[in-house]
């Protein structure tokens, strides 16, 4: 039996719960191994011969190690190709050309405005920061923008990168999670019809509620 691979961090983080939706659809056994990040945890030499930048999540599969959780992503559709989902990241290079882009939308546009957006409203709170309604005003707009453009591809096709789920659409769960369901801006997604349609299909996929319970649970 395949040794599990390994996972280093919280489910709470955006960029490990990426990482364990990958696995899931892949089928890909994992083992989550904790990172206690308010003890310094990630900042720990042993830690960081893993990720040298001290940040989660950190990934090993036997004798490999990556971080960076996209290209963890990659690796585990690639080298688990004939598991589970087996069109997650395409399978040939036009449809993986085709993911890459709106992946590379995601972590350049997406990613930026509401990752900035789930910090103020999501966690600040939690962690006592006072939050800044400039920067949450600014960011407001900037994923309007944003999503202005995925309504209108939205329209067109059932899903970003064509008409299956694949690793594009994956990859905004982390962060499209806290802003519908703990923030009070899950208007900007469901205020749009195509995006409101296409946010309702990809966040009830099993292997996202799963990880919305290790959430929870975590």
């Amino acid at each position: 039996m395949a040794t599990p691979v390994k996972v280093y961090g919280p489910p709470l983080s955006t960029a490990v719960s990426r990482v364990l939706a990958t696995l899931l659809e892949k089928d890909v056994p994992f083992q989550i191994i904790p990172v206690d990040m308010s003890k310094g945890e990630h900042k720990k030499p042993d830690y960081l011969k893993i990720q040298p930048f001290g940040q989660v999540p950190a990934f090993q599969d036997e004798s490999i190690s990556l971080f960076e959780s996209r290209a963890i992503c990659r690796y585990v559709c690639e080298k688990y190709a004939d598991k589970g989902n087996k069109g997650l990241y395409g399978t040939n290079p036009l449809e993986k050309a085709s993911i890459d882009q709106w992946v590379e939308a995601e972590g350049q546009s997406f990613g930026p405005s509401s990752g900035a957006l789930v910090f103020q409203l999501a966690f600040a709170p939690r962690m006592n920061i006072p939050q800044d309604q400039g920067v949450i005003k600014q960011n407001e707009g900037k994923l309007g923008k944003v999503l202005d453009i995925y309504e209108q591809r939205l329209g067109d096709s059932r899903f970003l990168a064509g008409d299956e789920f694949t690793f594009a659409d994956l990859s905004h769960l982390p962060n499209g999670d806290y802003l519908v369901n703990a923030t009070d801006r899950g208007h900007l997604f469901t205020s749009r019809k195509n995006v409101g349609r296409w946010w309702n299909e990809i966040s009830d996929r099993e292997s996202w509620k799963k990880v919305v319970d290790m959430r929870k649970s975590g």
